[in-house]
């Protein structure tokens, strides 16, 4: 179903000729940020954070932002934290501003001889560009860059709208300094509309406003049974190593179907389209022969229910074992968890559930880590209907409203500052994007679509605000 127009058909046009017209340069752009391996982890070298900043904050002031600077938020500890870009420029009396959100950090690449090209180097394949961080959350930067430059290009520099850029720096790390941010800088991301360019479309050619995400809450659980290691023939029978222990502690976090076994954690109303499960198998590169856990749909499995990982094992790496009863094990969960949760009662359920079931009177130690809030929007809020069309008029699809299973802290609390706000979360990814693993990728026309929907809405935003000031 085709929804209402919301801009002249000539200004539509003159858009879309003007997003074609830069595109070969925006890739470029893409591409000299891709090369930056900016990681907010620790082992990582944080100078390098710095460079992707540096070059982000140049691309923003270049672009017409002459205000763009790097600030920090501080931590609990009063530490600052990665390095942000920040940008603003004041609306004209009537007209709404906007705020637009990416992060120029990444995920580690792992091993680069898992990649079919090196991680930061990127390279064109099939209508693809390939790096680490080239959808996530790189993409989001260019399609920010891209969409104001078309829509001045069209409608001249004095439009009316205020536009305010926040471009973060350790989002993959879980953002732990937002709060900081908020409390120092609040002020300068306050608009009436917010576009998160961190996610994507339901499948190439049809693309999606995401409606809900999952929170997160993660953390580490270590069992200790010995204290020290002892000889594995000498001693072994009575006493379990603690890494068999911690295996059988993992294992009653799930029923037999894969479902989280945890008490206590709530399961919300699927929205959007079904999933075929051939599809999703192929996306997900599911080995032929491997069971899909949990029940229900799936698209409710991966956006309406909790979902528990286990991501990372300290134990004794294979290579240096010895034939011991290794005294201590600890493993970090991932809970996603879907809107309707708290995360501060999630990761209490956690806990409960792990001293319920650590087995055989085993020690055990729980270190809560970081947590970030679900979050929804509201359907019925203009500023979807008007994202919808834009979506849809810059693919020539109809769009969709999807849920995703990840989690983007700063639209759960940006929603939590700023509860009048209107929080549009879109993106460049697509189902084979991979972000987070090997060969990830984005789709070149799917990001000319995702710039062109950014910039169509813009360009709505102006032209029913100057109709509402009578310019």
């Amino acid at each position: 179903m085709m929804l209402q127009q919301q801009l002249p058909m000539d200004t539509v046009a003159a858009i879309a000729a003007a997003v074609d017209s830069t595109m070969a340069v925006h890739c470029e752009v893409l591409k000299s940020l891709v090369k930056i391996p900016g990681v907010a982890r620790p082992g990582f070298d944080p100078a390098l954070l710095e460079v992707s900043a540096a070059r982000v904050r140049e691309l923003f002031q270049a672009a017409g932002f002459p205000d763009a600077r790097i600030v920090r938020g501080l931590g609990g500890t009063g530490k600052p934290g990665a390095p942000a870009v920040l940008a603003r420029r004041a609306a004209a009396p009537g007209f709404p501003t906007v705020l637009l959100y990416a992060h120029h950090d990444v995920q580690p690449a792992g091993p680069s001889e898992a990649w079919t090209t090196p991680p930061f180097e990127p390279g064109e394949r099939d209508g693809r560009l390939f790096g680490r961080g080239v959808a996530d959350d790189k993409a989001g930067i260019v399609m920010h860059l891209a969409a104001v430059q078309a829509m001045e290009s069209v409608l001249g520099p004095g439009h009316g709208l205020g536009l305010s850029i926040f471009i973060e720096g350790e989002e993959e790390a879980g953002s732990p300094t937002l709060e900081g941010i908020f409390a120092e800088y609040g002020k300068d991301l306050q608009a009436e509309t917010a576009i998160v360019a961190d996610s994507g479309s339901w499948k190439i050619g049809t693309p999606a406003l995401t409606a809900s995400l999952r929170g997160m809450v993660d953390g580490i659980i270590t069992v200790r049974v010995l204290d020290h290691a002892l000889h594995s023939g000498t001693y072994g029978g009575p006493v379990l190593d603690a890494l068999t222990v911690l295996a059988r502690l993992m294992a009653s976090f799930h029923h037999d179907d894969g479902s989280v076994a945890v008490e206590g954690l709530l399961s919300s109303s699927a929205l959007g389209p079904d999933m075929e499960e051939g599809v999703f198998r192929k996306d997900a590169g599911v080995l032929a022969g491997v069971e899909l856990a949990g029940r229900g749909s799936l698209t409710s499995r991966l956006w309406n229910k909790p979902a528990l990982s286990f991501v990372g094992l300290d134990t004794e790496p294979i290579a240096t074992a010895g034939n011991i009863l290794l005294p201590e094990a600890s493993v970090k969960f991932s809970l996603r968890i879907p809107p309707g949760n708290d995360p501060g009662q999630a990761m209490e359920a956690i806990r409960q559930h792990a001293a319920k079931h650590t087995p055989f009177g085993a020690e055990l130690t729980f270190i809560p880590g970081s947590w970030s809030k679900p979050f929804t929007v509201a359907a019925d809020d203009p500023a979807v209907q008007a994202t919808l069309w834009s979506l849809e008029t810059a693919w020539g699809s109809s769009a969709v409203m999807m849920g995703v299973g990840g989690s983007i802290p700063f639209a759960a609390a940006l929603a939590e500052e700023q509860p009048g706000c209107s929080i549009l979360i879109t993106g460049a990814e697509d189902p084979d994007t991979r972000a987070h693993g090997t060969d990830e990728s984005v789709h070149l026309e799917e990001l000319r679509n995702a710039i062109l929907a950014e910039a169509l809405y813009l360009a709505h935003l102006q032209f029913t605000s100057d109709l509402a000031v009578g310019r």
